[in-house]
């Protein structure tokens, strides 16, 4: 038998859990027909030899709504070995809209992920107003990886309540029910579910709380019924849960319980973020044991977690660093960034710039800490986000005897002006990464938070599914590691399954043909980077990746060796009852 592609010879991690082991992966078409001892010959064959063959990853947590009008490879992500991601999270996206209210929803996304304002109005096309136009629009366009859509709670407050929504008034019940109404149609229009933010740490890009924050259970409970009459599609919640005490917030003990009383009583999927308390480590667990109590209790409710720190990438390119707003500072910043790196390499002007202070509001207003600052690129070229308390500037700076601010102006000024420091704002409140490799172990935590596509100008964890196989199973030196085959699991078979993809993140006979061959001891992130290639010239940090032999999307290779074939087999995906149930099994080929 004569097969499209064999990879042959490679170490199999098939996503399931499973130890790994030697074996030849058969593909036809966009299916896998053989995992094992593979006799035919490929039209195609791959020498996969000492190398890991795994399940394409499958990012859950991604903010591509406006970059899917512009760019089919969905940078970075396809360098990272994703061949599914699923956006409109976190309660933000562009549709539905109503032709007057596009600006909103840029200067929502804009606040919420940093994501240019400029670049989103010369990017998006706006072929749509209705959810279900949206993806009729994504729908006849070809991307490098498929892309499954959910629809926002921002999005769908504006559009029925106008001001009144995003200005997070009281929804009448027949407001709640024309909302609940547009949730159902873009559900059957295909929608993988619904998103929504109530977290008072998100803000539009004008200083407001994003529509949806703090609104009542009964809206909430609306939208539960559309995903129960629907009969597929998640509900995502972002909340500031683990943050007991926040003004107007519930607990997280009330959080969870209507969480869990929607999901029970109308059979209604949950996930939510959780996040580690830097006043207090250890509260994940007390909400981790209200999660276990709810799941006993029959409610399906799946906490996602960041793998790395969440923290600022800060340098002299970000959108923010401490030293904007000094007035030296700022008189340099009109000028070529050649030329202001010139100039501050001047004694004078360092010095005046150090002395100086500002009273520019800190990173969407989060308080800054130098104990919580550390260099980002070590001298050996490795990045490190795993970082001791004694590497922190203020240890650093108590050690040498000068000013935190003049370590972090000469690490800024490091690689002709391109230092990043790391800025940890959550999940480090131990200077380690301990309790995620302890969460690692419960099967309902899903790996998750790489909000790719989005916090273009500070934060850069596009790259999380490349570091969770580096970080977590080779490089960690400050405590213990995963496998291959959980962290692999992680990020295919678990992310998939949350969404009931499940034709995909397993390679086995009769599963979608995404796979990843990878050079384990190459594999790797670059140092961040700011380029100028959104549209209107918007910057972003990026992260390129190393180790990626190939990524195979449908049964076709879409990059190899970290270079793009040009082919762009991926699709808009649309969810329905049972839509992605496995192929049928095919023989073992001979």
């Amino acid at each position: 038998m004569i097969h499209d592609l064999v990879i042959r010879g490679g170490t199999v991690v098939d996503g399931t859990g499973a130890p790994r082991r030697l074996a030849d992966v058969a593909i036809d078409g966009q299916t896998i027909t053989a995992v094992g001892v593979v006799l035919g010959q490929g039209r195609r064959e791959i020498d996969a030899t000492g190398h890991l063959v795994a399940p394409g990853w499958v990012d859950i947590h991604t903010h591509y709504d406006g970059q899917v009008s512009w760019d089919p490879f969905l940078s970075p992500s396809c360098w990272h070995g994703v061949t599914t991601v699923v956006m409109g999270n976190c309660g933000v996206g562009f549709a539905p809209v109503k032709p007057h209210f596009r600006d909103r929803l840029i200067n929502i996304m804009e606040g919420v992920e940093d994501i240019p304002g400029t670049a989103l109005t010369e990017g998006i096309t706006w072929e749509w107003e209705t959810y279900p136009e949206y993806l009729d629009a994504l729908a006849s366009k070809s991307y490098a990886m498929d892309v499954c859509s959910q629809v926002p709670h921002a999005a769908i407050r504006t559009y029925v309540m106008g001001e009144k929504g995003g200005n997070n008034e009281p929804a009448s019940p027949q407001e709640i029910a024309q909302m609940s109404a547009l949730v159902s149609e873009a559900l059957d229009a295909g929608a993988f579910g619904f998103s929504s933010s109530r977290i008072t740490a998100h803000r539009t890009a004008d200083g407001k709380v994003v529509p949806g924050t703090q609104v009542s259970i009964d809206e909430m409970e609306g939208f539960g019924d559309a995903l129960s009459k629907a009969g597929h599609g998640i509900f995502e919640v972002v909340s500031d849960i683990n943050f007991d005490g926040i003004p107007g917030s519930l607990t997280d003990a009330q959080e969870i319980d209507w969480m869990a009383d929607v999901s029970r009583r109308k059979n209604v999927k949950f996930t939510y973020l959780l996040f580690q308390n830097p006043g207090n480590t250890t509260k994940w667990r007390s909400t981790m044991e209200l999660t276990s109590k709810a799941q006993a209790e029959g409610a399906e409710i799946y906490p996602q977690i960041s793998m790395r720190p969440t923290g600022i990438v800060m340098g002299l390119q970000s959108s923010f660093h401490i030293f904007m707003g000094r007035p030296t500072y700022d008189a340099l910043a009109v000028l070529p960034f050649d030329d202001q790196v010139e100039k501050m390499k001047q004694p004078e002007i360092r010095a005046a710039i150090i002395s100086e202070t500002s009273d520019k509001l800190p990173f969407e207003g989060t308080a800054l800490r130098y104990e919580m600052m550390f260099r980002l690129e070590q001298s050996d070229g490795s990045l490190d986000y795993e970082p001791p308390f004694d590497a922190s500037v203020q240890q650093i700076a108590k050690r040498s005897g000068v000013s935190e601010d003049a370590i972090l102006y000469d690490m800024m000024m490091e690689n002709g002006g391109h230092g990043y420091i790391y800025v940890i704002l959550v999940n480090y409140g131990d200077y380690n990464l301990d309790f995620l490799y302890e969460l690692m172990d419960n099967s309902t935590v899903i790996a998750a938070g790489s909000d790719a596509g989005a916090h273009c100008g500070a934060i850069c964890d596009a790259a999380m599914p490349t570091f969770m196989l580096s970080h977590w199973t080779r490089d960690r030196k400050a405590g213990p590691t995963l496998s291959i085959e959980k962290a692999v699991e992680k990020q295919t078979r678990a992310t998939a399954s949350l969404y009931n993809l499940n034709d995909r993140g397993v390679l086995a006979s009769g599963m979608k043909a995404d796979v990843n061959i990878i050079d384990y001891q190459k594999i790797g992130t670059s140092r961040p980077n700011m380029v100028a290639d959104l549209p209107a010239g918007g910057k972003r940090l990026l992260q390129t990746a190393t180790g990626y032999r190939a990524t195979i999307v449908s049964g076709i290779v879409t990059f190899e060796n970290g270079v793009s074939t040009g082919a762009l087999p991926g699709k808009l995906l649309r969810s329905a009852p049972n839509a992605f149930a496995p192929a049928h099994t095919l023989e073992m080929a001979d």
